[in-house]
């Protein structure tokens, strides 16, 4: 009797387990049904185990080879069992078990872990192409514009808990709104509800650019419609109309929910709020009566006939006037003014890209004048980091002037930074003028992944203080950053004097149809390669056909490179931040250098007056003084220039996109007045200090420039030129 209770026992604890075992997802081990944040679960009675969508989608190893209807969504149940026994051997990251399907996409990272696993170790997945996954150390991060201040409560915009205004795994932010935080979990739930076609920005309503960033920062959108539509009847009671007499005396016999197709019993609604309903004998109405308002109704708007005649006319009217007319903001755009926007100074912007400070330094030799080999090889190092701050030593054997001029390391980067714009430039992977360059198409850099060296050096110089780029044609800048928006490219944005240019021009330059047919068929490879080798019938079609050879010239061939140059350009986040404010930068990368000015070197100079009222009252002169100076520059009516003021001030010959760090300042030079030495006694003495005292100093380490001290625009003339131009003729940057 004992040994039958005892197999009983054990039967049914078999039972029990192979139950649990069959309802635990068979890749994470997981038991957990959420399909917000694992997919649905899909249980296979007749293999006996169930998986999340989530940990299919992915495994490193499993792939969808089958039709929608076969298997579990596409996956074929012999390639998931055979995934199953390939994560078996795997051990989890994070909690060391056996079961890890879900890899690092960096193929240098070993890191594996289960799918929840991977939400507990900030692993990101992106659900489109490959669904790669990536672990904390390779995963995308967001870089938008943030101010540092935040007067203003911040809040999750979906769930309205308290959220830290500080991006992180868990925090994400709307990239074309600033004032909308979310919650990742709040996100992925809110995503899972609204679907593809409803899943938007919940405070600016934007929805292509929010889609797209949230599926990078590793947010599921399903393609279908929202929750709330899908429904059975869920808008049912919406076809439901009132059709009841809501009279104080109902006069019908039948009660007050009867209703007549005509008549004096048919009940008719308010033509206001639809919610009320009357007889017609009830209220005393005619029996032709369409039109009837309800006492409420009445009562709101003043008992105005008008308004009851046609409810959606004059009040609607009244409430838009008054809404224009109010000075009051709305509760959406007050709050949209009080939330501080990043400055849309390119400048600004560039440096809130680069830590302040950072420890680490970054080596670069320059031998002679291969600043692009300097810096090629600065970028493809394994342990390259963009935020380590520059180091520069330039070695030259030739020129030993060059060498003393770059003495100090803070001059040598300008240099290096000034140099390696230049020869980007002229670099194989442009062409076209040298003040408007396309993108060009080059196989030996495509193969040493040039173009994404490249793009990471530009955005490199931008941030660490080098020249504005200047040199993108309209059209380079149109491919990557989209702007201007919607405006087609033309054959007179191709680069000219090329082979395919010069094809195309003929084409569009056909007078006749016979033309364009002998034309098109010289031109028969071109246009095969482009898939335009078409039958043309009237010469009407050459426009056609010439947008559609530009667009292939300039867009789909270049798809490679110019997807290459994006990702280069994504160094310190600066793409991000030029498509954020793209008609701001569009000056940084495609026009030259605004010519220096009077106006804007005085302005950019911050000027450090002396407490001391003495001292106040004779550097106020010398204020006017340099600003007298700056304009005779101007009009060349000095032997200096404003370029050379520049230069001696700051060793540099153009602002930089990034601007000047720290910011160019003016201090003053005062002469001894001491009075108890005799003249001889101070040349004897401070020979040095009164030289320095006569002359303007610069200080290009903190952009400090000295000047001096003089009673006359004869003398602060005089010295300013011959200080400036002895360094300037002595120390030339532009050897």
């Amino acid at each position: 009797m004992s040994d039958t209770i005892m197999k009983k026992k054990s039967r049914r604890y078999k039972d029990d387990t192979s139950s649990i075992q069959e309802d635990c997802c068979a890749l994470c081990r997981c038991s957990d049904d959420d399909p917000a944040m694992l997919g649905e679960k899909v249980k296979l009675k007749e293999h006996k185990f169930s998986v999340h969508y989530f940990c299919l989608l992915t495994s490193s190893g499993v792939y969808q080879r089958g039709e929608e209807n076969e298997g579990v969504f596409g996956f074929l149940v012999d390639d998931i069992k055979q995934e199953i026994r390939r994560a078996a051997r795997l051990t989890c990251f994070c909690c060391k078990k056996k079961g890890a399907c879900v890899g690092c996409n960096v193929r240098s990272c070993r890191r594996m872990v289960h799918f929840p696993c991977g939400r507990k170790q900030m692993f990101i997945t992106q659900f489109t192409d490959i669904f790669p996954s990536y672990c904390q150390d390779h995963s995308p991060t967001q870089t938008l514009s943030i101010d540092s201040d935040f007067s203003l409560p911040q809040s999750c915009s979906i769930c309205l808990d308290s959220i830290d205004p500080v991006l992180s795994y868990s925090v994400l932010k709307c990239p074309s709104c600033h004032a909308s935080w979310f919650h990742r979990d709040c996100v992925q739930h809110q995503a899972h509800s609204a679907g593809l076609f409803f899943f938007r920005c919940t405070l600016c309503n934007n929805k292509e650019n929010f889609q797209e960033e949230m599926v990078r920062m590793g947010i599921y959108i399903p393609e279908r419609d929202a929750s709330w539509e899908l429904e059975a009847n869920a808008y049912s009671e919406l076809l439901e109309v009132h059709n009841r007499c809501d009279s104080i005396t109902c006069l019908c016999d039948d009660g007050r929910t009867y209703s007549a197709k005509k008549g004096w019993f048919e009940v008719i609604r308010c033509c206001l709020c639809g919610s009320t309903g009357t007889h017609r004998k009830c209220s005393g109405l005619k029996l032709d009566t369409r039109d009837w308002a309800c006492t409420d109704c009445i009562n709101a708007t003043d008992g105005k006939a008008s308004l009851v005649a046609s409810p959606q006319g004059g009040q609607r009217r009244s409430l838009l006037s008054k809404r224009h007319l109010s000075t009051m903001p709305s509760p959406l755009s007050f709050k949209r003014m009080c939330t501080p926007v990043r400055s849309q100074s390119p400048a600004e912007i560039l440096q809130s890209l680069l830590p302040c400070g950072y420890p680490v330094s970054a080596q670069v030799e320059v031998h002679r004048d291969q600043a692009l080999l300097a810096g090629l090889d600065l970028v493809r190092r394994a342990d390259f980091d963009p935020k380590h701050s520059l180091s520069v030593r330039i070695i030259n054997e030739q020129h030993t002037a060059l060498l003393r001029t770059l003495c100090d390391a803070d001059t040598a980067r300008k240099y290096f930074l000034k140099r390696l714009m230049q020869q980007i430039q002229n670099s194989v992977v442009f062409e076209g003028p040298s003040e408007s360059k396309n993108i060009a198409l080059n196989s030996q850099a495509l193969r040493e992944d040039l173009y994404f060296d490249i793009g990471s050096l530009l955005a490199l110089c931008l941030v660490h203080g080098g020249p504005p780029i200047g040199f993108f044609s309209r059209a380079l800048y149109q491919c990557l950053f989209n702007y201007p928006a919607n405006c087609p490219l033309t054959l007179s944005h191709m680069t000219p004097e090329t082979h395919f240019t010069g094809q195309v021009n003929r084409i569009a330059a056909a007078n006749s149809l016979d033309e364009l047919k002998e034309v098109m068929k010289a031109s028969w490879e071109y246009l095969e390669m482009a898939g335009c080798n078409r039958q043309v019938t009237s010469l009407e079609e050459r426009e056609a056909l010439v947008e559609d050879l530009v667009s292939f010239t300039m867009i789909t061939r270049m798809q490679l490179p110019l997807q290459r140059l994006r990702e280069g350009l994504r160094t310190l986040g600066v793409f991000e931040q030029v498509q954020l404010f793209s008609s701001v930068f569009y000056g940084v990368f495609c026009e030259a250098t605004e010519p220096l000015t009077a106006e804007i070197l005085s302005r950019l100079f911050t000027i450090n007056f002396s407490e001391q009222e003495e001292k106040l009252n004779k550097e106020t002169p010398v204020v006017t003084f340099w600003r007298h100076l700056l304009l005779e520059c101007e009009v060349g009516k000095s032997s200096i220039s404003l370029q050379d003021i520049l230069r001696f001030a700051t060793r540099v010959d153009e602002l930089p996109a990034a601007g000047l760090f720290p910011p160019p300042s003016i201090s003053f030079l005062h002469y001894p007045t001491s009075s108890h030495l005799r003249l001889e006694e101070q040349k004897e003495e401070n020979v040095e200090w009164l030289d320095e005292g006569f002359f303007p100093q610069s200080k290009p380490e903190s952009n400090n420039l000295l000047l001096p001290v003089t009673s006359t625009y004869k003398a602060f003339k005089s010295s300013m030129e011959h200080a400036i131009s002895h360094r300037v003729h002595l120390f030339p940057l532009n050897t």
